[in-house]
């Protein structure tokens, strides 16, 4: 089949999906033009900060839209491209979209409330702990898996035959990309200073990135920088940690705002090659429900492609500072039912490029996904005369910041899960231990330090787990809404379908992953090398944290889904306002 045909299919849908279904679920929950948002009723400078809607839309697509996408929809290519366009799309629509505006809307009607506050309204207490462990968790698996991902990309070194290390062929293209990210994330906070003082809008704004862009490829492009993996690795928790603690405005929004377009370059560029080339879709349609390397369709399709379709994190942005820049409710559609829209756009764009590049018999291309994704749009690039090194650099940096972006918005969700988890009403008097616990500093080093002992694990093995997680985080978000809507006096019919669903695919998962850790943990611990000493050590690090972390995640999901479920059950029909 035609790649050009998929997608033109792809984007009607989604395209019919937004003006319709997006419309509707804003009508039927309601939407108030002139109601006072969290943004402007609680204006603090930092986290709380009136933004215009397509900032606040940028920030939002830009966070959410990281690696899930791309590697996801690639991978779960071996089922076949259909399986996957079919749950990009049926995803997408009925379940990604619906968690993610749902997450918005009931933040923005909750003085800007984290998921994990609405959780205690809700739910209760209990539930509101046990979901700020889980989420505490499941962003430091995210910053492992992303942060792993980036030092990785930007390595300039690579093992020869003999195990030496070397400079790679694609040393100089990473380095540059390495440095294009640096004056980006430079660039970013001259940005929010020029826009704190001068406050430009419209063309003016858009000009300002646009010169900053520029400049951070000029540079980036001619001034690479030449480190290895470790070295790439500090680096961007560094740059995670101050986009953790600053405030909004000074680094996060700017960046997200600069990269959205360097994302809408990159998506037409996919476009336009495709439309130009249309190339055949060269990977098989279906290949059957198991895979020898990835296992059963159901669950684990449903899992891998975790971002292009539905995603427990994007719930995590949505309410946690996407909700507090929000300045008009009327923007809540846009932010919270557009972007996932868009990103399951560039979920099938991933795909068909994938299948672009395949061979004719069906072999998919080597390397990681990003690889095979950046190699395919940089050609597309080149077709209309775009330097080859030039296409190259420019793609290593979209790829990249697809999960730097992911990460700068995980590490301060992250550190606001940590500082809830032991925050009380009256902080003013409570015990020094506490207090120390919720300070800005130590909360994001806790965090960002855990997150750095799982690297070690490497994101190949971490992305099993994130995808369970993730999927399941969904879930749990989505028994909030059922209650919120119900309490409220709103209809949540349409949320039922995907929580059932979510509820079975995510528990099965993580039993099946649990399952094949114990597995290789016991073959191995029973297997000798020729000193006596056995594999333990090295296979408990791949293995050993995942089974902790999945023992952990199973335990905390059901006993949330259990406590959610009683508090549904308890809670009566219009029992609020339906104007809160």
């Amino acid at each position: 089949m035609n790649t050009l045909t998929i997608v033109l299919i792809a984007a009607v849908v989604l395209a019919c999906a937004y003006v319709f279904y997006g419309r509707w679920l804003a009508n039927k929950w309601g939407i108030d033009p002139k109601a006072k948002t969290p943004a402007v009723e609680l204006n603090d400078g930092k986290d709380f900060v009136p933004t215009n809607g397509w900032t606040v839309f940028s920030h939002q697509f830009s966070s959410i839209a990281g690696a899930g996408p791309v590697t996801g929809a690639i991978q779960a290519a071996a089922f076949g491209w259909l399986p996957v366009l079919l749950w990009v799309l049926i995803g997408g629509v009925f379940f990604g979209a619906v968690t993610d505006f749902g997450a918005l809307y009931a933040s923005v009607k909750n003085k800007g409330k984290s998921m994990g506050m609405l959780i205690e309204k809700y739910i209760g207490k209990t539930g509101r702990k046990l979901f700020l462990i889980f989420s505490w968790i499941f962003c430091c698996i995210v910053i492992a898996a992303f942060a792993d991902m980036v030092a990785g990309t930007f390595n300039a070194f690579a093992a020869n035959d003999a195990g030496v290390m070397e400079l790679s062929p694609a040393a100089q293209t990473n380095g540059a990309a390495g440095m294009v990210s640096i004056m980006f994330m430079v660039f970013a906070v001259v940005f929010g200073l020029i826009q704190k003082k001068f406050a430009f809008k419209g063309w003016k704004e858009a000009v300002l990135g646009i010169v900053f862009i520029v400049l951070s490829f000029v540079i980036g492009a001619n001034c690479p920088l030449i480190f290895g993996k470790a070295a790439w690795s500090y680096i961007t928790f560094i740059y995670i940690f101050f986009a953790a603690v600053l405030p909004m405005w000074l680094l996060k929004q700017p960046r997200d705002y600069m990269t959205t377009f360097m994302f809408i370059c990159m998506i037409a560029g996919a476009v336009v090659g495709l439309v130009v080339a249309h190339p055949t879709m060269n990977l098989p349609v279906f290949t059957g429900f198991t895979n020898e390397k990835l296992g059963t369709m159901f669950p684990i399709l449903f899992v891998t492609v975790a971002c292009g379709a539905v995603s427990g994190f994007h719930s995590l942005v949505s309410s946690g500072t996407s909700s507090k820049t929000i300045a008009n409710e009327k923007d809540m559609p846009k932010v919270g039912y557009g972007t996932m829209v868009l990103e399951s756009l560039l979920a099938v764009l991933a795909l068909c490029v994938a299948g672009a590049a395949a061979g004719v018999d069906g072999t998919p291309a080597d390397g990681t996904p990003f690889q095979i994704f950046s190699r395919g749009v940089a050609g597309f690039f080149e077709m209309f005369g775009v330097p080859v090194y030039v296409a190259t650099v420019f793609m290593t940096m979209c790829v990249s910041a697809l999960a730097l972006t992911s990460l700068d918005a995980v590490a301060r969700i992250g550190r606001m899960s940590f500082q809830e988890l032991f925050s009380v009403d009256d902080m003013e008097h409570t015990a020094g231990w506490r207090k120390l616990f919720c300070n800005v500093y130590f909360s994001t080093l806790v965090t960002l330090a855990f997150g750095y002992i799982l690297t070690k694990v490497g994101y190949a093995n971490i992305w099993p787990l994130f995808g369970s997680a993730n999927q399941l985080l969904s879930a749990l978000v989505l028994i909030t809404l059922c209650v919120f809507l119900k309490v409220t006096g709103r209809s949540n019919k349409m949320i039922f379908p995907p929580l059932i669903i979510m509820l079975c695919v995510t528990f099965t998962a993580l039993v099946q992953r649990l399952i094949a850790m114990v597995k290789a943990i016991s073959a191995a611990a029973s297997t000798a090398i020729p000193a006596g000493e056995t594999t333990w050590g090295a296979v408990f690090i791949a293995n050993g944290l995942q089974l902790i972390l999945a023992v952990l995640l199973i335990v905390l999901g059901l006993t949330i889904v259990i406590h959610s479920f009683k508090s549904y059950a308890k809670s009566e029909k219009n029992s609020e306002s339906a104007k809160a």
